[in-house]
């Protein structure tokens, strides 16, 4: 591992594997310097299992009992795939209640699972929603937690969105979303009840990214946050924040590492413990989808 310098946050303009820290409040975001860490060799991929050809755009995964658990984006099927650690499909929980709008996302606690119907790639969506459904896959039924953000004051098209969204998270009484901010390359960070009905989100903090988040995963036993994201839309990164603490986000430290596996998308995954984790990609130029266990 090599250590570079302080440096001053405009004067970063190219991406290793790095960290840096913030201060924020909720009112104000002050940027102060940014502490390089190069990581070379870090990542391995340790597994590597094709897909089945119909989850071409798999872009949420969560872990149900044994079973790794993951879906579609966009004008996909309503369907969440269960699958073995092989990648073997076990069986499809379809749900003809709703549509896929923009799938984006899965969060879990003790009893439900939250489908981040949230993609808005420019801003003109009028629905945002969170789809609440039981664990449980015998029992038939379903809450929509609708939702907008304050902030948004014009529906527009809007080719670098700032209200687009990818990532979800679950801690305690709440859901936390992460958006996908291309305009500026950053993520805001949001919060939801888990009750159903129409919210008005609440924006807690800023998360000066450099690059654009495309999922999410929390540890609350370890508290581990991991993010990924791109900066050009051909690599993606594993965003790491040990000891993340929604109430202290100001003492948050970020470590960026390349995921080596060449130009696809990346947007899901799931933390195994503090250094290895699960993660997919979509069918890339009409290849294969792909379950991937990375080591960092």
């Amino acid at each position: 591992m090599i250590k570079g310098s302080v440096v001053q946050l405009d004067r970063i303009s190219d991406f290793g594997s790095e960290g840096w820290r913030f201060e924020s409040s909720l009112s104000h975001f002050f940027l102060f310097f940014i502490f390089t860490i190069f990581n070379f060799n870090a990542q391995v991929i340790t597994s590597k299992i094709k897909l089945p050809s119909y989850i071409n755009e798999t872009s949420g995964l969560e872990i149900i009992d044994d079973f790794l658990v993951t879906h579609n984006d966009s004008g996909n099927d309503a369907i969440l795939y269960y699958l073995n650690e092989n990648g073997n499909l076990i069986f499809e929980r379809n749900f003809k209640e709703f549509e896929n709008i923009d799938w984006e996302d899965l969060a879990v606690d003790d009893d439900y699972i939250y489908i981040a119907d949230m993609g808005n790639n420019y801003d003109t969506r009028l629905n945002l929603r969170i789809i609440k459904v039981p664990i449980n896959s015998k029992i038939n039924s379903y809450e929509i937690i609708n939702f907008y953000y304050p902030e948004q004051k014009s529906y527009k098209f809007r080719r670098k969105s700032i209200f687009d969204a990818e990532a979800l998270i679950s801690v305690d009484d709440f859901l936390y979303i992460f958006t996908k901010n291309r305009a500026e390359k950053t993520t805001d960070i949001y919060r939801l009840p888990k009750k159903g009905g129409t919210w008005a989100a609440k924006k807690i903090s800023t998360l000066n990214t450099n690059s654009i988040v495309t999922a999410a995963d929390y540890s609350i036993e370890s508290k581990l946050l991991v993010l990924t994201s791109t900066i050009d839309f051909n690599n993606y990164y594993i965003l790491k924040i040990e000891n993340f603490d929604l109430k202290n986000i100001g003492n948050s430290y970020i470590e960026m590492f390349e995921i080596p596996i060449g130009k696809t998308q990346v947007e899901a995954i799931k933390i195994i413990d503090k250094s290895s984790f699960w993660l997919t990609s979509e069918n890339e130029d009409k290849g294969s989808p792909f379950l991937y266990k990375i080591l960092l």
